[in-house]
């Protein structure tokens, strides 16, 4: 954090006011006041003024007068200020400073319904039918992959992934990573990463991720595209790749031959963060083992939160990765790739990893059609095939069953739908939502730019656009609306 100019250029005029309190510089300007008298008389006056103005020093003057009190306490707050903007201070008071923040803000307008859509605003909107010739529709967020444009596919759904013909092994560990780093605020997805990147030998730290991929520090989430970006834009020697609807004997294989893998999971935090607060978030983990006879089946997670080597059930594991539609990350060198294309199987293929989720949230609705993490799931993968009518109708359900307070800090196939299947009240509601659980979301103001676009207010899209630029200078989503819009980011 850099203090500003203007910030010290007031800290010097304070510190000259201070010198006004030594007695020897006082008491040579009275000597100067004197010898000035006979031949300048009026500098001497005005500089007789200036002392009689300016602060004394206490022999002198044994009670503070109201100019000295204000030198007092503009003095404190400016040291104050200046103490809370040294980084070793800052790091550790910033974040405290937000939770307080944010536990007021929701105190004052707290949380009342899990359900977004309870009550959803009228918007005027033109019909659009009757812009299809004259508004271009554009393709918001471009680094979420997208098929190429076709009539909205029907997918020939794949089976379930069949096992490896190789028997896996009943227990496999990868060795031990170099070090193990508690994440700062908000940073499980560089700190994750950095593990990940670590264990190959990477010399960097998260913090070195965190610049690039999440520079402000009221950003709360880091997607795995960033992530993977990340990997592959700014590490010469390794290579990166996510898939969604993993299995337990996929991460097993991965383990198996001797690769570890990264995921995103569910979790619960130890405190809450407002009133009412569900303490659900989303987490990555870093998987280096698993054992299949430790307490009925584990795997052996990195937790940049809650510790090195914990063993989390294979119940639990798959009950908090199905909130993120299984995804995992795999990191490797390239010259690896002929070993990990084997191991991905059905899931060499992006689209293909899709169908697969695809199926796996379909049965999982028909299994219990009364879990919202798997209706949500299957609303993302339409998502993805374009199916953007079905997907809101997913969706629809899913927020009626009841999602965590931050589903949408983390994903935002919802932002897609509604706005592809213009049901514009819909994405009002999810946005408004979503900044007020987290005001500085990029990704919702991003979508919000959309919005108004989608209204015929390019204005106030432009403004949208460049909050979501100021909260991430990096965000290519953000640039790619104002481009959209003939604007220069």
């Amino acid at each position: 954090m850099v203090l500003p100019m203007l910030f010290w250029l007031w800290l010097l005029l304070l510190a000259l006011w201070g010198l006004g309190y030594w007695p020897w510089l006082r008491n040579g300007l009275v000597r100067l006041q004197k010898r000035l008298l006979p031949k300048h008389p009026r500098l001497a006056l005005w500089l007789g003024r200036m002392l009689q103005l300016g602060p004394s020093p206490l022999y002198l003057n044994p009670r503070l007068r109201y100019r000295d009190w204000l030198y007092l306490s503009l003095s404190l707050a400016t040291l104050s200020m200046a103490l809370y903007a040294w980084p070793p201070v800052h790091s550790r008071l910033a974040w405290r400073m937000e939770i307080a923040r944010t536990w007021l803000r929701m105190a004052l307008d707290p949380v009342e319904n899990t359900n977004p859509l309870a009550a959803r605003p009228t918007l005027a909107f033109v019909s659009p039918t009757a812009t299809a010739s004259a508004t271009p529709s554009p393709t918001p967020l471009p680094h979420t992959p997208t098929p190429t444009p076709q009539a909205s596919p029907t997918p020939t759904l794949s089976p379930t992934p069949t096992p490896s013909p190789t028997p896996l092994p009943s227990r496999a560990q990868v060795p031990p990573m170099p070090r193990w780093t508690p994440q700062t605020v908000n940073n499980c997805g560089p700190a994750t990463l950095a593990f990940y990147l670590q264990w190959w030998g990477w010399k960097g730290t998260q913090d070195d991720i965190a610049r690039i991929v999440r520079p402000y520090l009221r950003d709360r989430n880091v997607n795995v595209e960033e992530l993977v970006a990340y990997v592959n834009e700014h590490v010469p020697n390794l290579r990166a790749l996510f898939r969604v609807g993993g299995t337990l004997d996929v991460l097993k294989g991965f383990l198996a031959a001797g690769y570890p893998v990264m995921v995103e999971t569910g979790m619960h935090l130890d405190r809450g963060y407002w009133p009412n607060d569900d303490r659900w978030a989303g987490h990555y983990l870093f998987v280096t083992g698993y054992d299949d006879n430790h307490e009925g089946g584990a795997f052996l997670v990195q937790d940049s939160y809650y510790g090195p080597d914990r063993w989390v059930p294979y119940d639990t594991f798959d009950e908090d990765w199905k909130a993120f539609n299984r995804v995992f990350i795999v990191v490797y060198p390239p010259e690896h790739e002929p070993r990990i294309l084997p191991l991905l199987g059905p899931y060499r293929r992006f689209e293909d990893s899709r169908k697969i989720a695809l199926e796996q949230a379909r049965r999982e609705t028909e299994h219990n059609p009364e879990d919202a993490f798997a209706w949500f799931n299957l609303g993302s993968n339409l998502v993805y095939f374009e199916r953007w009518s079905e997907a809101a109708q997913a969706y629809d359900r899913a927020f009626a069953l009841g999602l965590p307070q931050r589903m949408l800090r983390y994903q935002f196939g919802p932002f897609f739908a509604y706005f592809h299947s213009w049901q514009l009240d819909k994405l009002q509601a999810i946005l408004d939502y979503a900044l007020k659980i987290t005001p500085e979301s990029e990704e919702a103001w991003v979508w919000k730019g959309w919005l108004y676009y989608r209204l015929g207010q390019p204005d106030k899209a432009v403004e949208a656009f460049r909050k979501a630029l100021e909260i991430n200078p990096n965000s290519r989503d953000a640039r790619y609306g104002l481009q959209f819009l003939g604007q220069s980011p």
